[in-house]
């Protein structure tokens, strides 16, 4: 997850918003920053010219909006070839660059420094002391002494051009995720980005574009698809235990009011402030991830369209009200980002999966993560299950009668390392298994393009009333072909 990473845009370099009381003006962080200006020109289709006075006026503009995603949304020309089922080069040590070292990626380095056969060659941080930190861990798990880049806002630039790096790790804020991603692959490295891939549709093209051009995989590094629940699901759907699928439901509703507003959590107000840009789910990919590994989206099936709808936008502005003094910079800022988001997406064999998304009002943590289908329903929180024939009496059953369906990393991980219950560890090792052995990757650019797809389009699609805009076919016709994904076997070697 990507709740901790490090911040964007200091505040006086935002876009003006033109709300008529100069919103976003705030006195600027105390350190610099990594920010390119693009990524908050526009976070997707027709976004360059939004303000939260033609978001809340979007009614007015429906039909152009609708008709806008329907042309920007067919494929463009292809540059290069499919990275469908394309394998990593073996190799029999994995060399890492990590760019980005907050809460986030100071936790994860860990994870990669736990796992065999890895070694973390480099670091990148533009708060030297953050990066200097970092190497510490590094030397002191038994490695040599990594680089470190910590020279302004771009050294990331300096880490992605190393020709002794196999795979670069970006977990910084979202609106640097394409930047950075764009020049890790430009620079022959594979890349794994923490949520989401980028913010705009047409970067998501471009990250497919490059993939296939320079032939190196870009992965969205959606922990959640490795929980142990989720994976059991998966094995489960797969073998048919819930007949054929119908229906599925993800979420990241996670109360992150007073998070947002801590000035020592998240180094900066980043991640607040895109709440004062768009109105869509900010943060599907938790949710999406799961429910499209378990409908096979991209290997049999696609999404086609999005339907959004959001609420008004009350629960930070409230929460600002009770909690911070007056003066503060917050007061400056004008919130139109939905405090809650639902989303229907449709796939191209009728499934539906219902999208949410809430993280400015009291609710208790929940990603939903619910599958159903012709023999039966499983939900989580709490996680529950009805399976015909077993379950016939209209009551909830016991999912831990299930565990021989657990896939088999976490049978060799029973109790995995770090953070939110293992699933970070399990990703970890699974990917880095994955680049030493020379396989195929569970999930490729092809998913890191579809479970942000609704980042820019819930938006469009509440800006147009809820109008259905049609989902791009990333994959360009490929997705026809059932192939593998999440459900691996275990590799002999």
């Amino acid at each position: 997850m990507n709740d901790d990473a490090r911040p964007g845009q200091t505040p006086q370099d935002l876009p003006p918003q033109h709300t008529g009381d100069n919103a976003d003006r705030q006195a600027p962080s105390r350190r610099s920053v990594l920010w390119t200006t693009a990524g908050v020109a526009g976070a997707g289709l027709g976004l360059g010219a939004l303000t939260p006075g033609t978001a809340s006026a979007a009614g007015t503009a429906a039909p152009e909006t609708a008709a806008a995603a329907e042309a920007a949304t067919a494929a463009p020309a292809r540059q290069g070839r499919t990275m469908v089922d394309v394998p990593f080069e073996r190799r029999s040590t994995v060399r890492v660059g990590i760019i980005g070292l907050g809460n986030r990626g100071d936790s994860m380095i860990d994870l990669f420094l736990a796992v065999p056969g890895v070694r973390v060659v480099a670091v990148c941080d533009p708060v030297r002391d953050k990066a200097e930190k970092a190497a510490a861990k590094v030397t002191a798990a038994g490695q040599p002494t990594p680089a470190v880049y910590a020279k302004g806002e771009h050294d990331y630039e300096n880490l992605c051009r190393r020709g002794d790096i196999d795979f670069v790790y970006v977990v910084t804020p979202w609106e640097l995720h394409f930047p950075m991603a764009k020049a890790a692959m430009l620079n022959g490295k594979h890349v794994g980005v923490e949520c989401p891939v980028a913010m705009r549709l047409e970067e998501l093209w471009q990250l497919v574009d490059l993939s296939e051009r320079t032939r190196r995989h870009c992965m969205q590094l959606e922990n959640c698809c490795y929980g142990k629940n989720e994976m059991r699901v998966l094995r489960m759907a797969h073998a048919g235990l819930f007949g054929d699928l119908l229906h599925g439901a993800g979420a990241y509703n996670h109360d992150l009011r007073e998070l947002m507003f801590d000035p020592d959590y998240y180094e900066g107000p980043w991640r607040r402030l895109w709440h004062t840009r768009l109105r869509g789910d900010l943060y599907p990919n938790h949710g999406f991830g799961p429910v499209a590994n378990y409908m096979d989206l991209n290997r049999g099936d696609r999404a086609v369209s999005i339907t959004s709808v959001g609420t008004p936008a009350l629960g930070l502005a409230e929460y600002r009200k009770e909690h911070m003094p007056p003066g503060d910079p917050s007061w400056k800022e004008s919130y139109i980002g939905a405090d809650r988001t639902i989303s229907l997406v449709q796939t191209a064999r009728g499934r539906v999966i219902r999208l949410e998304h809430d993280v400015s009002t009291p609710h208790p943590y929940s990603r939903i993560n619910s599958l159903g289908g012709t023999r039966g329903v499983f939900e989580d929180y709490p996680e529950r299950i009805y399976l015909e024939p077993t379950n016939t009496d209209h009551r909830w059953d016991d999912f831990k009668k299930y565990a021989e369906w657990d896939h088999w990393l976490w049978k060799e991980h029973a109790n995995p390392p770090g953070g939110h219950g293992g699933m970070d560890y399990i990703m970890v090792f699974r990917l880095m298994q994955c680049m030493r052995l020379g396989l195929v990757p569970d999930f490729d650019v092809y998913d890191a393009a579809l479970w942000t797809a609704p980042v820019p389009l819930s938006h469009l699609s509440i800006k147009a009333k809820g109008a259905p805009l049609p989902i791009p076919d990333f994959t360009r016709g490929a997705w026809k072909k059932a192939r593998s994904g999440m459900d691996s076997e275990k590799p002999a070697a």
